[in-house]
C-alpha cells in the first residue's frame, strides 16, 4: 500500500465525519496498491478503515495477483455473493463512503445487507488527493510526456502529399511503442483545414491540402500515466490571417501558463487566456473550458474552467489549451500540461510552439 497516500484520503474522510470507504474505481486501487485490475463485470473494493487492521481488498479469484500489496487480500469466485462477502468486514454501526463508481447492483445488495448506517458518495476526497501529485508521480508524468514530445517529432515528419487524416492518426500507436509506451491515453485527433474546427472531431478520409492547418491532439500512456498535447502545423503555406489565430492563441496560452502558481483559483486561469482571445475579436470561437486535470486517467477531479473557484496546489496537473475554430476554415489549438511547483509553474511538454510550416 502507498501508505502516505491512503493517509491523506483517511484524514479527509474524516472531514466528512467517515471512518470507512469502499474504493472499487480500478484507477484509484491502482493508485493505493500499486495494482492495475481492470475486473469488468465483477466487483473489486479496496475497504479502508481509519484503523488499518481492518484494511482489506476483495479479489476475484479470475485475476493472478501474486504480490504482496501490503494488505490482505480477500479471494472469491464466481458464485459467490461478493458483496456480502465484503459487508462482512464493514462496521455496520457507521457511515459507509462509496466509490462514484461503485456498480447499482453491488451497492443495493449492500445496502440489503445493511452494512452501513448511510452511504456517502465520498469519491472527491479519493479524487482530490490524486489531484495532488506526489514525487513519484511527477517524475511517470514527465515521463510519460517526454515520449509524446517525441512522438509529435516523429508524426510530422510523415505528412506529405496525399497525407489523410485517419491514417495519419492510425501510426500514432506504433510510434508510441517504439519509444516504450505502452499505448493510448486517448484516441488521437488528427484534423486537416476545415475539419480541425469541428470540436471533438475524431477524424475522417479528408485529404491534406496546400494551406491547410494540421491540428494534432494525441497522448499516451506510460507506466500508467497519461500525456497530452496539442499542436497545429500549417501545410506549405499559411494565410496573414491563419498566422495571426495562430498567435493569438499562443499568447494566450503563453499567459495562461505564467499565471499558474498556488494560491491562484482554476477559473482566473482560464480567465487570463479567455480575456486575451476576447479582446482579439474570437471570443466566441473559444468554444471549451482552458483545460483538464490529468494523471492516471486522461480526464481526472479539476478542470480549468470558468466555473471552477478551487484554489491551485502544488502537485496538480492539467492542460492548459486554448483554440479558435472558424467553422468551414481553421481549427487552432495548443496545448501543454503544466503542473503546479511549490512557487510556480513547470510546464511538462517542450516540443516547439513557434508556427511551423510542414513542406
Amino acid at each position: 500500500m502507498k501508505t502516505q497516500r491512503l493517509e491523506r484520503i483517511i484524514e479527509c474522510l474524516s472531514q466528512q465525519g467517515l471512518e470507512q470507504m469502499v474504493i472499487c474505481d480500478p484507477c484509484s486501487v491502482f493508485y493505493l496498491t500499486g495494482k492495475m485490475i481492470k475486473p469488468g463485470e465483477r466487483m473489486l473494493a479496496l475497504y479502508i478503515n481509519s484503523d488499518s487492521a481492518k484494511n482489506r481488498i476483495f479479489i476475484n479469484d479470475l485475476f493472478t495477483v501474486n504480490e504482496d500489496l501490503g494488505i490482505e487480500k480477500v479471494r472469491f469466485d464466481d458464485n459467490a455473493d461478493a458483496p456480502t462477502l465484503l459487508a462482512g468486514f464493514i462496521d455496520h454501526s457507521k457511515p459507509l463512503g462509496i466509490d462514484k463508481k461503485l456498480e447499482a447492483r453491488f451497492l443495493l445488495r449492500l445496502m440489503e445487507c445493511n452494512a452501513a448506517t448511510k452511504y456517502v458518495n465520498s469519491s472527491e476526497c479519493v479524487d482530490y488527493v490524486r489531484s495532488q501529485k506526489d514525487a513519484e508521480e511527477a517524475c511517470l508524468m514527465r515521463a510519460a510526456s517526454k515520449i509524446n514530445d517525441k512522438a509529435m517529432g516523429e508524426i510530422i515528419k510523415r505528412i506529405g502529399d496525399g497525407s489523410v487524416e485517419e491514417s495519419t492518426a492510425a501510426q500514432m500507436l506504433d510510434i508510441y511503442k517504439s519509444f516504450g509506451a505502452e499505448g493510448y491515453s486517448f484516441e488521437p485527433l488528427v484534423g486537416f483545414g476545415e475539419s480541425a474546427a469541428i470540436g471533438h472531431y475524431e477524424g475522417g478520409s479528408r485529404v491534406i491540402k496546400e494551406g491547410d492547418c494540421v491540428l494534432i491532439d494525441v497522448g499516451c500512456t506510460k507506466d500508467n500515466y497519461c500525456s497530452d498535447m496539442t499542436r497545429t502545423f500549417f501545410y506549405k503555406k499559411v494565410s496573414d490571417e491563419h498566422r495571426r489565430i495562430y498567435e493569438i492563441v499562443k499568447r494566450a496560452q503563453q499567459a495562461a501558463i505564467e499565471a499558474v502558481k498556488p494560491g491562484v483559483r482554476y477559473c482566473d486561469v482560464d480567465k487570463v487566456a479567455r480575456d486575451i482571445i476576447t479582446e482579439a475579436g474570437y471570443g466566441e470561437y473559444f468554444t471549451h473550458r482552458l483545460g483538464h486535470s490529468i494523471g492516471i486517467e486522461c480526464h481526472e477531479y479539476g478542470d480549468v474552467s470558468s466555473a471552477n473557484e478551487n484554489v491551485l496546489k502544488p502537485g496538480m496537473v492539467f492542460s492548459i489549451e486554448p483554440g479558435i475554430y472558424l467553422e468551414g476554415d481553421v481549427g487552432v489549438r495548443i496545448e501543454d500540461l503544466v503542473m503546479v511547483t511549490e512557487n510556480g509553474v513547470e510546464v511538462l511538454n517542450s516540443f516547439t510552439k513557434e508556427l511551423t510550416i510542414i513542406d
